[in-house]
């Protein structure tokens, strides 16, 4: 048979009330939609790159361009996370050097209209679950704004620890990145189990040993 060719559009992460699936064009339409009522307010910007600055075809480009360099030796996953059957919001999770290393890194957004209903903690939640438990990751890290209270706060309701800052130019002016780590040993997990789809055929994309 002949090996299929994406086998990441099979991959599934299930919660209690979200489906996480790498992204697909009809899925990026209804991202970029949502990212256009809004996902902060506009006088803040809580990301390094200011991209809500300018949503609309730059955006599906950047996935697109993401999508198209990922290989065993670094790659993103772009989740698109869906609570009732709509995209709602971005969970990314990317590595560098994954079968040498074992970390991963996250970044993530959600439309305002969903915020503040623990969503951001419960997909976090999710790709760290996947990364410690189905891919044999040691470490996983973060980062945020330090006014960025409510990633700050997920951050710590999952065990992540200070790991060092970084300065930031954001829309012309300096800002402090906050750095987080947490390992399996550290991550305070939810009271549910992922439930997975598809992870073993997407292995040696992701440059993971097979069990």
């Amino acid at each position: 048979m002949t090996p299929e060719p994406w086998p990441l559009r099979h991959l599934t992460l299930r919660t209690p009330r979200l489906v996480l699936r790498p992204d697909d064009d009809e899925g990026l339409l209804e991202l970029v939609s949502e990212a256009e009522r809004g996902v902060h307010p506009p006088e803040e910007m809580p990301f390094v790159v200011p991209w809500t600055d300018d949503v609309g075809h730059q955006t599906l480009q950047y996935y697109w361009s993401e999508r198209a360099q990922l290989a065993p030796e670094k790659w993103t996953i772009n989740f698109l996370v869906r609570l009732d059957g709509r995209v709602i919001g971005m969970q990314g999770f990317a590595a560098t050097n994954f079968g040498i290393l074992r970390e991963v890194a996250t970044g993530s957004w959600v439309g305002l209209r969903h915020q503040r209903h623990g969503v951001g903690t419960e997909m976090r939640a999710a790709v760290l679950a996947f990364a410690f438990d189905h891919l044999g990751a040691v470490r996983a890290r973060s980062s945020a704004f330090r006014e960025n209270t409510a990633s700050m706060r997920v951050s710590e309701r999952l065990g992540y620890r200070p790991d060092g800052t970084q300065a930031h130019v954001r829309r012309g002016q300096a800002g402090e990145n906050v750095r987080l780590l947490v390992t399996p040993e550290w991550f305070v997990r939810p009271p549910w189990t992922l439930q997975v789809e598809g992870v073993d055929a997407c292995r040696p994309l992701l440059g993971v040993p097979a069990q």
